[in-house]
């Protein structure tokens, strides 16, 4: 059976982890990433409310009620995990060190800006963690679906709503594509199975390298 979108967005993105990277994950979409690591592999896993070395989500009738993630779902502590307060928390954020951040979209462009905390004349609770994380991450990854539940397309070419961060995204893993952020512009660099390259180009309205060969 094929895999649903969301496991195939955070299987995906759980390559790009390398063994000792510390790696903050979003709310929603981006913690699907932790239930794909390859054996072998060990990725510390932080939340911004304070912990880091948080583990998988417990089964049902077994969460703890102060063991809880940024986003409010129930988490679990591995071996060695440790905890602290949000200025410690946010202390490490933004003096570097945490390797990679994965962030769900409103929308990505071309420019490698992204806007993820609101929608004008929604209400919202505040963009929380997403502007320290984008600035201070070494490596920013978007998992989102390509296109809105409209059908349109969250990949533009100058985004529209108001930014999270100035051109601090790395990559983007959607369902239908993997994206690069470089110098010369916004690669596509692999094409999911059962999409063409016409189909992203067509949901996509950045304008697209494509390369020679694609995965």
């Amino acid at each position: 059976m094929a895999m649903d979108k969301r496991a195939q967005i955070g299987a995906r993105i759980a390559k790009e982890l390398k063994d000792g990277d510390y790696v903050n994950l979003g709310i929603g979409l981006p913690t699907e990433t932790a239930n794909h690591i390859p054996p072998g592999i060990r990725v510390v896993f932080q939340s911004e409310n304070g912990i880091m070395g948080v583990g998988p989500a417990p089964a049902n009738g077994e969460e703890d009620q102060d063991m809880i993630n940024a986003g409010g779902g129930f988490i679990t502590a591995l071996p060695g995990a440790s905890y602290f307060d949000s200025a410690t928390s946010f202390g490490i954020i933004r003096g570097g060190h945490i390797d990679v951040t994965v962030l769900g979209a409103l929308q990505v462009d071309q420019e490698g800006n992204l806007a993820n905390w609101m929608i004008p004349g929604k209400l919202i609770p505040g963009m929380g963690g997403a502007m320290d994380l984008v600035t201070g991450a070494k490596k920013v990854i978007v998992a989102m679906e390509h296109c809105d539940k409209q059908g349109n397309p969250k990949i533009l070419r100058k985004c529209t709503l108001p930014l999270t961060a100035k051109g601090r995204v790395s990559l983007i893993v959607t369902d239908m594509a993997v994206l690069e952020m470089t110098p010369q512009g916004l690669v596509l660099q692999e094409v999911s199975e059962g999409y063409t390259v016409q189909d992203v180009v067509k949901a996509t309205e950045a304008d697209l390298i494509i390369p020679d060969h694609l995965k």
